[in-house]
């Protein structure tokens, strides 16, 4: 069952509470009987293995890993002079 934070709108009282999915939140401050809210702090949630990176899931195998450059070089390559008019004919 998850534990919830709860603090006093009133009287600024903080506690903690387990309770189940089903369970009503809690609206009444034990202590002076003000209304209370939920507090959300962080998750401490820990990545391991592979897959949580931008280059360890790519869609394609043979894709390189990172936008870096290949490791064989690209060959240049030069577009072919177009071909010259017939002159015009007087």
């Amino acid at each position: 069952m998850p534990t919830y934070a709860y603090a006093c709108t009133a009287c600024d009282h903080r506690f903690d509470a387990v309770q189940s999915f089903s369970e009503d939140s809690l609206t009444l401050c034990p202590e002076c009987g003000g209304a209370l809210r939920k507090q959300y702090g962080t998750v401490g949630v820990t990545f391991n293995g592979s897959g949580f990176y931008r280059t360890d899931s790519r869609g394609d195998a043979g894709a390189p890993a990172s936008g870096s450059a290949s490791s064989k070089p690209e060959k240049a390559t030069t577009a072919a002079p177009a071909p010259a008019s017939a002159p015009a004919a007087n």
